[in-house]
């Protein structure tokens, strides 16, 4: 989502909410000067994608980290 400075400002704890969910690049004059994001979202993003890593089959903890370094 983009939003100008102006906008940010004007509803700064809604954006900080959306921020939560996805990036905000907050714009002045027409150029970005600012990327609003939850700190957490890279991690977030990495526990979802292992979501059913292990789900179909009675695997080790150290069986699924195998697993899941081999497809990298």
């Amino acid at each position: 989502m983009t939003i100008t400075a102006t906008e940010f400002k004007k509803n700064l704890g809604m954006y900080m909410l959306k921020a939560l969910e996805e990036d905000i690049y907050i714009t002045k004059n027409g150029h970005i000067l600012v990327k609003l994001s939850n700190p957490n979202r890279e991690k977030i993003d990495i526990l979802n994608s292992l979501v059913g890593a292990a789900e179909s089959e009675n695997l080790t903890l150290d069986e699924v980290k195998e697993k899941r370094l081999a497809k990298q």
